[in-house]
């Protein structure tokens, strides 16, 4: 079968390889309908990377499917099903997973002495992932969902579990204000969640043109283009000189900024994920503001509710999918990210080889 190879920082290969073959009991075998190209795809292909991977690996790690061939211990799946899959399941057994805390499960990114592809079992990045026709995993991380569920929405569970499991440390009630920083596809995500959580305002800070439009779109009240507007000062109007109750960065570099527009005792949530950003901050604000700020990771044990969010149509998914392409034109994808012009980008495979 045809498939996406990372091979080192900055290259990658459309090349040919074994179609998987289920092995453990567990095991389900998944046709692939539909992946997202992530934003962590571009940085691991930039060279030198901004996010470490494992070479010769099959890319793609949100993804939906169909079952095709399940293990002799799987129950509640069977072919047909059409499926959303968490590809970096906690492994339940290390010390991190047994204090409650598999967001940080140790053999996902949290190898701190050692490469991190060494131990991680994440798809598309230190395992093989689904930018291909057909991949195995173990029962445990998929999850069914409505078989008339849009491939090309489905594909969006995983960013959406880690938004939906992010937001939801600040406890957004009705009436609450909240600026989100960014409007690619996870700043989108949650100015789409914000709102439908309750929100009366939200202010999305976005200098790109097109993706403010997305952004009314998707929930937010009032845009800004920070690059000619006073992001604090908008926030301040718009909350009787307060500043919001909720600021989300969905950038990697902007805490400060997110430090600036909440008002005291407000709470932040840092999503934006970049490796390198190393930004000065006035901690002095932090403390005499008295603010809460939370990290912002993956969705651990939130995909059962993501299948319900997406089947509800509460959230206006199909605003965030600005371009399909078949498998063998994943560069026009990437080409449209890197200059872009495009929000979120599906990828679907082409053939699907010994059916």
């Amino acid at each position: 079968m045809k498939a996406i190879v990372f091979k080192r920082p900055g290259v990658y290969a459309y090349e040919d390889r074994p179609k998987p073959q289920i092995v453990n009991d567990d095991d389900v075998l998944i046709k692939v309908l539909g992946v997202g190209i992530c934003g962590s795809d571009l940085h691991i292909l930039m060279d030198p990377p901004m996010h470490p991977a494992k070479p010769d690996i099959i890319f793609g790690h949100e993804y939906c499917g169909e079952v095709a061939a399940v293990g002799p211990a799987v129950k509640g799946l069977a072919p047909g099903d059409k499926v959303i899959v968490d590809p970096h399941p906690p492994c339940g057994h290390c010390n991190q997973c047994r204090s409650d805390r598999p967001g940080q499960c140790e053999t996902l990114y949290c190898q701190q002495d050692t490469p991190w592809f060494e131990h991680g079992i994440t798809r598309g990045i230190f395992q093989d992932g689904a930018l291909t026709s057909f991949t195995c995993v173990p029962a445990m991380s998929v999850y069914k969902i409505d078989n008339d569920t849009p491939f090309e929405l489905a594909a969006l569970a995983e960013p959406l579990s880690c938004v939906g499991y992010a937001i939801e440390k600040l406890d957004i009630q009705a009436g609450d204000t909240v600026c989100v920083l960014g409007a690619g596809p996870m700043g989108l995500l949650f100015a789409a969640m914000a709102k439908a959580n309750g929100a009366r305002k939200v202010i999305v800070s976005e200098p790109h043109e097109f993706r403010r439009e997305k952004a009314l779109k998707c929930g937010a009240t009032r845009t800004v283009d920070p690059t000619k507007e006073d992001l604090k000062q908008v926030c301040l109007d718009e909350t009787d000189g307060l500043g919001v109750d909720h600021c989300i960065e969905a950038v990697g570099q902007m805490l400060q900024t997110a430090i600036d527009v909440v008002r005291p005792s407000g709470k932040i949530i840092m999503f934006g994920h970049d490796e390198t950003a190393l930004p000065q901050i006035r901690l002095a604000d932090i403390v005499r503001k008295e603010i809460t700020i939370f990290g912002g990771f993956l969705g651990k044990y939130y995909f059962e509710k993501t299948g319900h969010i997406i089947e509800s149509g509460i959230l206006p998914l199909e605003e965030i999918v600005s371009h399909t392409f078949p498998l063998s034109e994943y560069q026009k994808g990437l080409d449209l990210l890197r200059a872009g012009k495009a929000m979120k980008v599906i990828i679907y495979p082409e053939e699907y080889p010994d059916e």
